[in-house]
């Protein structure tokens, strides 16, 4: 899902700025170096010995096996029609190069008959984020109530019908990456990092699983697509171009749910406008929304002035005095915003500051993944935020309640294990190394290049500052036409980071795919 403030921003250790968090989220900053941790040489024999058993090969008998898989059969109401389908729970082996099992995936899978169903692969993001949000959230064929303003973590979780579901048009497998969800190492830490927990071998794998899922249910041959949310959109282009150019699969379609995609386009906001103009529109549509303002034709002009007044008069800096004056002037409007505060920022808002700044008279804080969710602020007087994201205090619990009952009690798999919907350990494991930092832009390009039928749509809620819907605006913009220039697109909702939480929003992204999947 998406990236937790803390979690999908790997790439900077402020909770300033334009925040690059994964659905469920963030990046949680990197361990602190210090330096006065260095063990002397000598060490004591209980340290070495301490070392000497984390080197220690991980023993598979000490894990309990995972069952095998299980199936249940389900109804839903859609549209006046009854549809039946199948739940399938069930782990896939990852191996390493030697052809040894290093870990399990456990995969969640809707499945209907009929002929020539098409079948759409999702997952999440973090690092760390099982799929139980797409699944529960988004676009499976049950629906928890969550992640909306004055949702509680001690709601009933009562599973209802989605009536934003793909099933009808697809069948939907979820994955859960190694050490979320029930997903699981079958190696020590350090090599669990080698194995898993770095950009290019989590590609690697993640394209095998899917690869080894339509050997294993005969679906080679059925049309294939993709969805990822957060980190999962920026697993989205590279794996779709891993399968297509290395294990020879094809995807029809990719669907990019508000998508960690271009971490460059935030850098140096002390000489570029770009990181101010990723923020300000997310800002403005919130101020917006609060004034039941928000329309797309408001979204438009906000976007009209982001690209032209306001980032050239951010580019002239003190050069123009009286352009700086009347941009403050209307950013402060734009937004709402105590005038001095904005005055101060020079009109350049910080993702971390205008969050506590929002709502500080109420004594709240807002959603880095929609600043109008929001939760009370148990430390108002600390010169940063110290308490966890509202709508991620609000969230894990019941959708870790409702998924571990979902697959242990409705479908019957049954495992003695924890299920992690967000792993903090996975984020603290995660090397934020260079592929990492450089996006996956070139591979969503080559993705394009390769195949003139596939297609990608680009989906954002406006008030998602976690990742904001005008980064994927400009990167979109500045890629060159491959053919339908419609066959790369950004579609925007009401709502955040997690719009699908919306049913209007759920149903509109709904009709988009469903269109997109016509199409090719």
């Amino acid at each position: 899902m998406y990236r937790i403030r803390m979690m999908n921003i790997p790439l900077r250790l402020s909770v300033g700025r334009v925040a690059v968090v994964a659905c469920a989220l963030c990046w949680l900053p990197a361990g602190t170096v210090h330096a006065w941790a260095q063990e002397d040489k000598a060490g004591s024999d209980k340290e070495k010995a301490a070392a000497k058993a984390a080197e220690k090969p991980a023993d598979k008998l000490a894990l309990p096996p995972l069952p095998a898989d299980a199936h249940t059969q389900q109804t839903i109401e859609l549209n006046g029609k009854t549809l039946h389908y199948t739940v399938t729970v069930g782990a896939l082996p990852v191996r390493d190069k030697d052809g040894k099992a290093v870990g399990e995936v456990v995969v969640t899978s809707y499945t209907m008959d009929g002929k020539d169903r098409p079948v759409t692969f999702a997952m999440n993001g973090g690092p760390g984020a099982s799929s139980v949000y797409l699944n529960f959230g988004a676009i499976g064929p049950k629906h928890l109530q969550a992640g909306n303003d004055g949702d509680s973590p001690s709601d009933p979780t009562v599973l209802k019908d989605n009536p934003g579901t793909w099933l009808d048009f697809t069948d939907l497998v979820f994955i859960d990456p190694v050490g979320t969800g029930f997903s699981r190492s079958l190696v020590p830490e350090a090599e669990a990092k080698k194995q898993f927990y770095s950009t290019e071998p989590d590609i690697e794998y993640l394209s095998r699983v899917i690869y080894d899922w339509l050997v294993k249910n005969d679906r080679l041959e059925s049309r294939k697509y993709l969805v990822g949310e957060s980190y999962g959109g920026f697993r989205g282009p590279r794996v779709t171009y891993f399968l297509q150019s290395q294990l020879g699969v094809a995807m029809n379609g990719v669907v990019l749910v508000s998508p960690y995609l271009n971490p460059t386009i935030e850098r140096d906001g002390d000489l570029s406008p770009l990181p101010w103009m990723v923020t300000l529109p997310s800002i403005t549509a919130a101020n917006l929304e609060r004034q039941k303002k928000l329309t797309p034709q408001a979204m438009q002009d906000t976007i009209s002035y982001t690209m032209g007044e306001y980032a050239t008069t951010l580019i002239k800096g003190r050069s123009d005095p009286a352009a700086m004056d009347r941009m403050i002037q209307k950013v402060t409007e734009m937004t709402g915003l105590d005038p001095a505060f904005v005055k101060y920022s020079g009109g350049r808002l910080e993702t971390g500051a205008y969050l506590r700044e929002v709502y500080r008279e109420q004594g709240k804080l807002g959603s880095v993944y929609d600043s109008n969710v929001t939760s009370f602020d148990p430390f108002p007087f600390a010169p940063e935020q110290r308490a966890n994201d509202p709508i991620l205090a609000a969230m894990i619990a019941p959708m870790t309640t409702a998924m571990v009952n979902f697959i242990t009690q409705t479908v019957g798999w049954k495992v003695d294990a924890r299920y992690n919907a967000l792993s903090y350990d996975v984020n603290r494991l995660w090397e934020r190394d260079n592929e990492l930092r450089s996006g996956s832009v070139p591979q969503l390009r080559q993705a394009v290049a390769a195949d003139p039928k596939l297609r990608i749509l680009i989906v954002h809620g406006w008030n998602d500052l976690s990742c904001p819907f005008m980064g994927s605006v400009l990167t979109v913009d500045q890629m060159p036409v491959m053919g339908d220039p419609t066959r790369v697109a950004v579609r925007e909702f009401p709502g955040g980071h997690m719009f699908y939480t919306r049913e209007s929003s759920r149903a509109e992204l709904r009709k988009d795919v469903m269109e997109m999947y016509s199409k090719h």
